[in-house]
C-alpha cells in the first residue's frame, strides 16, 4: 500500500514556499546565522511588535525580556555545548540551526506536516554533514550536534526519535526509523561515568528501526535489516536479518533473502571497535566534573 498525494491549497503553498526559500537562501548567504536565527524565530512566534519595542528600549517585564532574548541562539545553551570534545568550529555554526529547529517545533506550524516537513529538510541541508534528496522528518526529533550526521535519499525519521551524534551517524537510503527509537553514538565508562568513548553508528539502505528500539553505539544494523519494536540492540544486526527482544536478537531472515543473508546460526561477530572515534583534548583544556565523586 501506498501513501496519498497531499496538495496544500494553492496560495498556502505560495507562501510556504516563498517562506521557505526565504530562509533558505538567507542561511546559505554570508549573513550572520544568529541573526538570521532571531529574526526567523520572532516573526514565527509572533512577537515581532513585542521585540521592536523591546529593542527600542520601551519597558517590559523580566519574563518578556527573557522570552525575547532567547530568539536569538547565541543567548541560549544546549546540553551538548557542555561536551569536552565537541568541534567548536562546527559547533557555532551547528548550535544556532539546531535552535531554529527545536524553536519551530515549538510553534503550531510544526504541527502542518506538508510545511513541516519541507521547513525541517531545507535545515537539515544546511545543518546535518549530509542530507539526502527527499528526507521526511516530523516533530519531536533531536540530536547531539547535527553536523555529524549524513542521511541518505527517501529516508523517513518519525516522531520523538534522538540521533545522537556525538560521535558519527551514518543512515542510508530508504530507510524508516518509527517513533521513540533512539540511536547512540557514544558509551560511558561502567565504573566512571565521565569517561566517554565515541563511535560511528551505521543504519545501512533500507533498514527499519520500528517502535521505540534503541540502537547502542558503534554498531551497525545491516541493509534491509528489521529491528522490532522496543529491542534493545547490542550487537550488529546482519543484512536482511530481523532482530527483536532485549537484548536484541536474529530471529529470521526476511522472506525472499534467505539465500543473501548470512544464516541465522552463523552470525559474524560485532565489529563496534573497529568503528571507535578517538579524540583528543587540548592540553589547556579545564575540566569540569559534574559529579566530583573520588573513584580511587
Amino acid at each position: 500500500m501506498t501513501k496519498r498525494h497531499v496538495t496544500l491549497p494553492e496560495s498556502a503553498e505560495a507562501g510556504l514556499r516563498g517562506f521557505i526559500d526565504e530562509v533558505d537562501e538567507r542561511l546559505a548567504s554570508d549573513e550572520d546565522t544568529c541573526r538570521v536565527v532571531n529574526e526567523v524565530l520572532v516573526d514565527l512566534h509572533g512577537d515581532r511588535d513585542a521585540y521592536e519595542a523591546w529593542q527600542n528600549g520601551e519597558q517590559v517585564s523580566n519574563a518578556e525580556r527573557v522570552r525575547l532574548q532567547s530568539y536569538d541562539p547565541c543567548n541560549a545553551t544546549l546540553e551538548s555545548e557542555y561536551y569536552a570534545e565537541k568541534n567548536e568550529e562546527k559547533f557555532r555554526r551547528s548550535k544556532h540551526l539546531q535552535w531554529l529547529w527545536r524553536q519551530f517545533d515549538a510553534t503550531p506550524m510544526a504541527d502542518n506536516v506538508e510545511f513541516a516537513l519541507r521547513f525541517r529538510e531545507m535545515l537539515a541541508n544546511h545543518l546535518f554533514e549530509e542530507a539526502g534528496d527527499n528526507l521526511r522528518i516530523f516533530k519531536g526529533v533531536t540530536m547531539t550536534y547535527g553536523h555529524n550526521i549524513t542521511v541518505g535519499d527517501n529516508t523517513v525519521i518519525h516522531d520523538g526519535v534522538h540521533l545522537d551524534d556525538r560521535g558519527k551517524l551514518t543512515i542510508g537510503n530508504r530507510c524508516s526509523i518509527s517513533d521513540g527509537v533512539h540511536v547512540y553514538s557514544h558509551d560511558h565508562d561502567v565504573v566512571d561515568q565521565t569517561e566517554v568513548t565515541n563511535f560511528h553508528t551505521v543504519i545501512g539502505d533500507d533498514a527499519r528501526l520500528t517502535y521505540d528500539s534503541m540502537i547502542r553505539a558503534g554498531l551497525k544494523i545491516g541493509e534491509n535489516a528489521i529491528v522490532g519494536a522496543r529491542a534493545v540492540v547490542q550487537h550488529d544486526v546482519p543484512a536482511h536479518h530481523i532482530a527483536v527482544g532485549t537484548p536484541a536478537k536474529s530471529v529470521k531472515i526476511k522472506p525472499g533473502w534467505e539465500d543473501e543473508a548470512v544464516p541465522l546460526d552463523d552470525v559474524p561477530p560485532t565489529e563496534k571497535e573497529s568503528r571507535r572515534i578517538d579524540s583528543e583534548l587540548p592540553d589547556d583544556f579545564e575540566q569540569f566534573d559534574e559529579f566530583q565523586r573520588d573513584l580511587d
